[in-house]
C-alpha cells in the first residue's frame, strides 16, 4: 500500500489553516510543520531563466549540449547514411552541424564526460564526433530512438556501439548472409 495514501484523504482546509497561520507568526506553529513549510517556500522560488543560467558553469552546460548532439545523430544519423552508390542523399535538415547545438569548432579539442553516453569514455568532442558518424551514418543506417520500450532499445544501442556499428564477419558469415 502507498505510504501517503493518508495525504489523498487530507483535509486541505487544516493545512491552509496552520500554513496561514505559519505566514504569519512562524513561531506559533510545532517545529515541524515549520520545517515543512520552509521547505515548501523554497521549492516554490520563482526563479528567471537568466538567473537559472547564471548558476551553472559554462562547462555543464556544454555537456547537455554535447548530450544534445549525441542524441540527434541516435535519432536522425540514419538520414545521414551512404547507403546508395550511385547518387548522393538528398539534403535533410535540421543538419547535424555543431552551430545546431550552440557548439564551434572551439569545443572540438575540448574533453567531454557527455562520451560516456555512447560507450567511449571522456574523450574531445572531435573524437565524439567521428564515433557518431562512424556509428550512425556510415554505409548502415540504424533507426530505433522510436522504440518504446527502454531495455530494447538499450540492447541496440550497446549492440550498435560494441563494434561501432561496423561488423567484422569471416568470409563464411559473408557467404552464408
Amino acid at each position: 500500500m502507498d505510504n501517503y495514501s493518508f495525504l489523498g484523504a487530507a483535509n486541505t482546509a487544516f493545512f491552509e489553516e496552520i500554513y496561514q497561520q505559519y505566514l504569519k507568526e512562524p513561531d506559533s506553529i510545532d517545529s515541524s510543520w515549520r520545517s515543512f513549510f520552509q521547505g515548501y517556500d523554497f521549492a516554490n522560488e520563482a526563479y528567471t531563466e537568466d538567473e537559472l543560467q547564471a548558476l551553472l558553469p559554462d562547462s555543464f552546460k556544454k555537456e547537455f549540449k554535447v548530450i544534445n548532439l549525441i542524441d540527434a545523430y541516435r535519432q536522425r544519423g540514419h538520414l545521414f547514411t551512404n547507403t546508395n552508390p550511385v547518387r548522393q542523399r538528398r539534403d535533410y535538415n535540421p543538419k547535424l552541424e555543431l552551430s545546431q547545438f550552440d557548439l564551434s569548432d572551439a569545443d572540438l579539442d575540448i574533453i567531454f564526460q557527455a562520451g560516456t553516453q555512447c560507450g567511449i569514455g571522456a574523450v574531445s568532442l572531435k573524437d565524439i564526433i567521428s564515433h557518431l558518424k562512424k556509428v550512425y551514418c556510415q554505409s548502415i543506417g540504424v533507426e530505433y530512438m522510436y522504440i518504446r520500450d527502454p531495455k530494447e532499445r538499450n540492447w541496440i544501442k550497446n549492440y550498435i556501439h560494441q563494434n561501432d556499428n561496423q561488423p567484422n564477419f569471416t568470409p563464411d558469415q559473408k557467404n552464408k548472409y
